[in-house]
């Protein structure tokens, strides 16, 4: 071999086919991104698709309605990427794919914030008229919008942006009504008094979806209910000794309760009629205990260790009496706690009686459970069963009514959120009155409202609601006669969720759920378009007016107008006029809670726009986990209700994101991640990549170090595409190589390129984009850049224009740019649009118009990818062995090498024989043996049977390809080997 000096060397760079590209290696997405958008905007890329859909079937995802408040977060990037993801796909696909966007607008959120515009200028919203407080309502949403679509836009969603379906719109509020006033019209709608999630704070009435459960410290108390009439306990013969009968006017029944708010409105106590309870005396006490030597409590059994430790006893100061019998309960009449109290004008004399309750259990408190139905759902069903009356103590702002003796006025839970003086006031009370045995703290999950964040309460008010186990008569009834019964069966039947886990989560939800509250006492939404009768009762049948024709003019009245027309004077008139005498109704002014107006999106979206679906029912929801709660639930109940079945064929749910530890994004520990700011430093395609690379089923975390890596990941990946158009530069048609005529090593990568199709597909199908992406980038890196690339490098550069083995390179490469781009575009969309234009510039040009192409199935060879397989495991070994002399400084690059390889297969050596193995291995030379290996050659363990001695190469170093060649000299043009002297004429 010879030295490489001036004298013997000659420069042959510019005969190379070197790659050529305008694609630059730093991609500049921060910067270009927006260009991009300017561009699809400009040829309406999304209408483009709609207008030559032809006869493709649609594909509908219908979205969500983000609310439109404040800046985006990264929940908002994560749940609109992965949208974006299926409504791309499903169009390259071969779908008609539409999105439409849209926002919710209506409710307490924005309410509050012109609230507090108003009380900053001094201004009183109660004096306010009602029309204009809506205006300025309507005005913030809008400004909100504006914002949120262009964060949205630069994200690279892609969807009807320029006509987005808004809640707010008047056509959308005219349906909101309609679908309510279908409720009015199927009997499903009612008015009741019962107990409801209640904000002191907001003042008005919550749903569960508003509901979230933080950890609360609440006080907890023993309280004594003294009995009244004259039913005896027994005395029993315990042992050898007789007791003394004692009569029941001599104990006490305990109970336990964490709102000792609650106590004034008691009205019976509730006992499990399985429970094993006992008559107990208190024998001794400490100073600092409540407890009374000589008084008898019953408790059950099971919790009667913890109910004396709490009023401060030890074992020795008490003694369990005898067995009660639950029977013994029965007609049995207690004293409330208040009682004659001093100051009470007589407000509790009231009987307090002793009922069965199959909710009460021995697991926690005294066995009693004291019962308030106007603040718990169980205690208001036990009221149901026995006709207890509800009380009327708590007004809206969550303090006593101001006439109540001794608490009047006092605050439950103040303004500001933190606990009022009630809860202590009734202690002392209680401890006053000499009924309490024991306090205490308990810090537990208690309920919150998710605006506020301030604690809620149960409070008994009068309600719309929409009775889902109602049976509805109304031609509906394929899936079930009830709301619920049809969800039920919408979700075993109907639907398909992503995760499956989705289904259990959401049937358990509606299974167990209680009627839905509709109504809201608040000022910015849909109004409850119904009337009532004026002295006619709840229960009465006249109570509400139900008439087709006042309901079609109400809908025409909101088309024409919106549903501020509601509170214009004289609009009661107007719609009732000929009808009924006016005089005769009251005008409901409530407003609906805003997840019927959610929920009712599937009506003016799906079922009334022309870009909507035949049927009104859309192909696929995706929001985040807390929506089973929400919005897929109250889809799902409001569809059943005026559909009669599930909106949606497919619920797809995904989890929350996290900082890297996993721990929950808030500004107040600083380790929020805001999109814009990832966007201002890597790009939208970057957030997108982490998307993608993310298992969205679980909670995803994002910050610093993993953005970090997801942008090393994009480098590697743009590397593999800018090599492809590099080495593509100038390919025309002409230059194509058939199939049939390919080396095997491109045939191999075709029988890749077609196992990836299926793999794609397939993934885009199942929503499983890191699946997807993860098949890609692994064949991009491993099979492409580390493999095919770098065998293929010396053929594109050096082989002769017209080579058979560079044709079929090059026009594998351009199967690979097809497809590649392609399917990595509903992920990457911005730079796989830079990619397309690289090649094909134009006005008119971009992937977004295209399909995936069509991959042959015959490129599937199994026979050839088995053999390859072999083929690829014997390169490795070889490669391994030329790693250690490389790292030993014996050659510096494998083209030095001509290695000798043993292979005690004979298929295998055969295998390596039909093909260029030297090649493969990017060495000068390479000889195939099947005699035994001598023991210093290397072994790979993984690659048993196949060894490797190494060789220097042996010849003169060629000067365009670098090969070491004994043939080198010996050609017309100075120091080239034949190929480059052939390749050079």
């Amino acid at each position: 071999m010879c030295a490489d000096t001036p004298e013997n060397t000659v420069d042959y760079r510019d005969t190379v086919f070197l790659p050529e590209t305008d694609f630059p290696m730093r991609a500049g997405l921060p910067q270009r991104e927006p260009e991009w958008l300017e561009r699809w905007a400009r040829i309406g890329i999304y209408d483009t698709l709609r207008a030559k859909a032809g006869d493709r079937p649609p594909f509908v995802l219908h979205d969500g309605p983000p609310y439109a408040n404040g800046h985006l977060h990264i929940g908002h990037a994560l749940n609109k990427i992965l949208k974006d993801f299926i409504v791309r796909s499903q169009q390259m696909m071969g779908k008609d794919s539409r999105y439409v966007p849209g926002w919710d607008c209506h409710g307490l959120p924005i309410e509050w914030k012109i609230e507090e515009q108003y009380r900053a200028k001094g201004l009183d919203k109660d004096a306010v008229d009602v029309v204009d407080f809506r205006q300025e309502c309507r005005k913030f949403a809008e400004g909100w919008i504006d914002i949120q679509r262009d964060e949205f836009k630069r994200l690279g969603i892609t969807g009807k942006w320029d006509k987005p379906y808004l809640t707010m719109d008047y056509h959308a509020e005219a349906v909101i009504a309609d679908e309510f006033m279908k409720l009015l019209m199927n009997g499903a709608l009612y008015q009741g008094s019962k107990p409801v999630m209640w904000s002191p704070v907001e003042k008005t009435a919550l749903a569960e979806a508003e509901v979230e459960y933080h950890d609360h410290t609440s006080h907890t108390i023993w309280v004594r209910f003294k009995l009244q009439n004259g039913a005896a306990f027994v005395g029993k013969s315990l042992g050898q000794v007789t007791l003394q009968a004692i009569d029941l006017t001599d104990a006490s029944i305990v109970i336990w309760t964490t709102t000792p708010w609650t106590i004034p409105q008691n009205r019976a106590v509730a006992y499990g009629p399985s429970i094993a309870y006992g008559l107990y005396e208190v024998t001794g006490r400490p100073e600092q205990s409540t407890a009374v030597i000589g008084e008898y409590l019953v408790l059950a059994d099971a919790l009667a260790e913890q109910v004396m430790a709490a009023a401060k006893l030890d074992g020795s100061m008490y003694r369990r009496i005898r067995d009660v019998n639950v029977s013994e309960f029965e007609g049995v009449i207690l004293q409330h706690p208040y009682h004659g109290a001093e100051g009470g004008n007589g407000e509790w004399d009231y009987d307090v009686p002793m009922l069965p309750g199959d909710h009460v259990t021995d697991d926690a408190g005294t066995g009693f459970v004291h019962t308030a139905p106007s603040h718990g759902d169980d205690d208001y069903q036990l009221g149901l069963k026995f006709g207890l009356p509800m009380t009327y103590n708590v007004e809206p702002d969550g303090s006593y009514r101001k006439d109540l003796p001794i608490f009047a006025g006092q605050a439950i839970v103040l303004p500001d959120g933190k606990e009022g003086p009630a809860n202590v006031s009734n202690i002392k009370q209680l401890a006053y009155a000499r009924a309490l045995l024991a306090k205490g703290k308990l810090k537990h999950s208690y309920p919150h409202s998710w605006r506020s964040k301030a604690p809620l309460i149960y409070r008994n008010t009068p309600q719309w609601f929409a009775a889902i186990d109602y049976k509805l008569d109304d031609g509906m009834g394929e899936y079930g006669d009830t709301i619920r019964t049809r969800a039920l069966t919408s979700i075993d039947q109907l639907v398909k969720w992503t995760p499956p886990t989705g289904r259990n989560r959401l049937y358990s939800m509606i299974e167990a759920r209680p009627d839905w509250v509709l109504s809201r006492q608040r000022a910015w939404g849909v109004p409850l378009t119904c009337f009532t009768k004026k002295g006619a009762r709840p229960t009465d049948p006249d109570f509400l007016l139900r008439n087709d024709d006042v309901n079609a003019r109400i809908k025409a009245a909101f088309e024409a107008e919106g549903a501020d027309v509601w509170y214009k004077p004289g609009f009661k008139e107007q719609v009732l006029g000929n009808v009924v005498n006016a005089e005769e109704y009251e005008q409901v002014f409530d407003v609906l809670d805003v997840w019927f107006d959610s929920g009712s999106t599937h009506a003016f979206v799906l079922r009334d726009r022309e870009d909507g679906t035949a049927d009104g029912i859309a192909d696929l929801y995706l929001e985040g986990t807390d929506q089973h709660r929400g919005w897929f639930h109250s889809s799902m109940l409001q569809a059943c209700a005026t559909k009669g079945r599930a909106p949606y064929r497919g619920v797809l749910t995904h989890g929350f994101t996290l900082d890297e530890k996993g721990m929950k994004m808030s500004k107040s520990l600083g380790n929020t991640v805001a999109p814009a700011d990832v966007i201002k430093e890597y790009g939208a395609d970057i957030l997108r990549l982490w998307v993608a690379q993310s298992d969205y089923t679980v909670d995803l975390r994002i910050g610093k170090e993993i953005l970090k890596g997801v942008a090393d990941s994009y480098r590697r990946l743009r590397n593999t595409l800018r090599f492809m158009l590099g080495n593509l530069d100038g390919f025309t048609e002409a230059e194509r190589l058939p199939v049939e005529e390919m080396p095997e090593l491109e045939r191999w990568v075709l029988h890749r390129l077609a196992e990836l199709d299926h793999t794609v597909r397939k993934g885009y199908d199942a929503y499983d984009f890191s699946g997807v992406f993860q098949a890609l980038f692994n064949f991009c890196t491993v099979d492409l850049s580390a493999l095919y690339f770098d065998i293929r490098k010396d053929a594109l550069y050096c082989d002769p224009h017209w080579a058979t083995r560079r044709r079929a390179a090059r026009t594998v490469l351009d199967l690979l740019f097809h497809r590649l781009t392609r399917w990595l575009a509903p992920m990457l969309p911005f730079t796989m649009e830079d990619v397309w234009l690289s090649r094909f510039p134009g006005e008119d040009s971009s992937i977004h118009l295209e399909d995936f192409a069509v991959t042959p199935a015959d490129w599937r060879d199994e026979p050839l990818a088995a053999k390859w397989e072999g083929i690829r495991r014997a390169r490795r070994a070889v490669t391994a062995a030329l790693e250690v002399q490389r790292t030993a400084k014996v050659i510096g690059a494998s083209l030095e090498a001509a290695p000798v390889v043993h292979v005690e297969d004979a298929a295998l050596a055969a295998a390596l024989k039909s093909v260029n193995f030297a090649d493969l291995c990017i060495t000068s030379g390479l000889e195939i043996t099947t005699d035994p290996a001598p023991n210093e050659a290397f072994r790979l363990p993984e690659v048993p049977g196949f060894a490797v001695v190494f060789e220097q190469a042996e010849g003169e170093k060629c000067q365009r390809c670098w090969k070491i060649l004994p043939d080198v000299g010996s050609h017309s043009h100075a120091h080239t080997c034949k190929r480059c002297d052939e390749a050079l004429g």
